[in-house]
């Protein structure tokens, strides 16, 4: 029997949803809910385990599934939204979001994406020293509330602050690990939406390119080295050159560049008009991959997938 799960986060809770059997429960949102929900996920075996991305409360509870080789994956939340209005789900409420999330996988069904072995040791070894820092700082701001002397409750407020800066340190790097991994649909799925966007380039950009979506499209292109420099001295003038900037990320977008002048109408019509107008292959290639870097940086931007009407015009 295929098993889909669909889990909502809050910022307290875990509402959790399994089909085909319509089951419901809850765990809270501390380091043993998540192990509890571990432990009876793994029992059910299912297909896969969905979470939809919540600003950041889903990192650890993703982690903690991924750690423990549940088949996982963080979801889009504005395409559950989208299938919910198409489900006529108008009501909003935890348990009835975690079953929509849960439907809408039973029903896209989508592509899964195992972690290979060392990430899912690196996501473990993340999961338990977390745990660890979470005890150490609950068993030390018990001894705080029980210290009767100054010194002492001093002493433990110190080590509180310390301990609190390693949490802080350890939630990001699980942060960092899960939005890096196949784990992450996202913004993967959103940047895979382009034709000639594949898996290697969308984790390229994501690990290497955190600003893509932030920034606006000159500074993203200065960011990777595609924005070209001006050479000139009074009446004389030089070629225009790119350079500096994430050169993995400007290899990665320019191996994009040429297969998007095969594969994709859009950029293959752009190339064909540089070339038509003397623009020599190289920099025409650059100036594609350019185009490419932009159209990505305005999907994350809007959180909107490829739209081939939207990328047609000449780049300005």
């Amino acid at each position: 029997m295929e098993r889909f799960i669909g889990i909502d986060v809050s910022k307290s809770c875990l509402d959790v949803h399994v089909l085909p059997e319509g089951d419901a429960f809850q765990f809270a949102r501390n380091a043993d809910g998540i192990d509890e929900l571990v432990r009876r996920l793994a029992a059910l075996a299912p297909w896969i385990v969905a979470v939809e991305a919540t600003g950041g409360f889903e990192t650890v509870v993703a982690a903690g599934l991924a750690a423990a080789k549940l088949p996982v994956a963080v979801v889009n939340p504005a395409q559950v939204r989208a299938f919910a209005q198409a489900l006529g789900k108008r009501a909003k409420t935890d348990p009835i979001d975690a079953e929509v999330i849960a439907r809408f996988v039973a029903a896209t069904k989508p592509a899964l994406r195992p972690l290979p072995d060392e990430e899912t040791q690196q996501l473990a070894d993340l999961v338990t020293r977390r745990r660890q820092i979470v005890q150490m700082l609950t068993a030390e701001r018990n001894r705080e509330r029980r210290a009767t002397h100054r010194k002492t409750a001093k002493s433990c407020q110190r080590l509180i602050k310390a301990l609190e800066r390693e949490l802080a340190d350890s939630d990001g790097e699980i942060d960092q690990a899960v939005r890096q991994s196949p784990v992450w649909r996202e913004k993967q799925d959103l940047l895979q939406s382009m034709p000639c966007i594949g898996p290697v380039v969308s984790r390229t950009l994501l690990a290497e390119l955190p600003e893509l979506g932030t920034l606006d499209r000159r500074r993203i292109a200065a960011l990777c080295g595609l924005a070209p420099w001006t050479r000139q001295s009074g009446q004389w003038r030089g070629k225009s050159f790119i350079g500096g900037g994430r050169g993995s990320v400007r290899a990665a977008l320019f191996m994009a560049a040429l297969g998007a002048t095969k594969r994709n109408p859009v950029f293959a019509a752009f190339d064909q008009r540089l070339l038509a107008k003397g623009k020599a292959k190289l920099a025409a290639r650059i100036a594609v991959a350019r185009k490419i870097l932009v159209a990505l940086n305005a999907m994350l931007q809007t959180g909107q997938r490829w739209d081939e009407t939207k990328h047609a015009q000449p780049q300005t």
